[in-house]
């Protein structure tokens, strides 16, 4: 029986990419998500085998992402497609329980390496990253703990992304008071008192784009 893949990226032109490459190889791709509520509510419909993230995507990012897919179908291995190469991306993507860490601009061979390895129970690496990232991580070192919580970075991400609390509220199902709490709670804890500078930290940590 084929692997079944659930893909998840903003750009159409990118999963149809993905999909031919994964089709070809002997995948069966069953869903394709365009941010990642919608990977994680297809996710727990379709219960796929594998998930393949991109890293940056409006709404959830896939490293958040990704934990609420194994929240929801915890059978489902994930892969997360990125352009950033540092030492702290990856161990926070394999500190979070993904599977695989794949470079974009590495051959499309590489990602079926991934689906393929994931599969066995193997953790992948795309080639050019330094293995004692994964070395460090294995051997249980250190990896600096966000002070945010999973909630409070969505949050964060879609305050960066430009909308207002009454936005956010709406869009993760909180009341107006709830999400300005949480808004204070991250100012707080970063220590970061406008928006601006919340908007600069979240592009730091990869939430949003510059």
């Amino acid at each position: 029986m084929a692997t079944t893949v659930l893909l998840a990226d903003d750009h159409q032109i990118v999963r149809q990419g993905v999909r031919l490459l994964l089709e070809r190889e002997g995948f069966d791709v069953v869903g394709e998500a365009s941010d990642g509520h919608e990977a994680v509510s297809m996710a727990a419909k379709l219960r796929p085998d594998a998930a393949v993230l991109d890293f940056v995507m409006p709404n959830l990012n896939g490293l958040d992402a990704a934990v609420q897919v194994r929240k929801q179908s915890p059978s489902t291995k994930t892969i997360l497609l990125t352009m950033h190469t540092e030492d702290q991306c990856v161990l926070e993507a394999f500190r979070r329980g993904l599977r695989g860490y794949v470079i974009k601009t590495q051959a499309g061979a590489d990602l079926v390496q991934a689906l393929r390895e994931v599969d066995r129970g193997a953790l992948y690496l795309s080639p050019g990253i330094s293995r004692t990232v994964i070395d460090a991580y294995l051997s249980r070192a250190d990896v600096p703990a966000d002070p945010l919580t999973p909630r409070e970075r969505e949050v964060l991400q879609l305050v960066a992304e430009g909308k207002t609390t009454k936005e956010v509220a709406a869009k993760l199902g909180l009341s107006v008071k709830t999400a300005e709490t949480h808004r204070t709670k991250i100012m707080r804890k970063l220590d970061i008192h406008e928006t601006a500078g919340l908007v600069r930290y979240a592009i730091r940590k990869r939430l949003v784009m510059a």
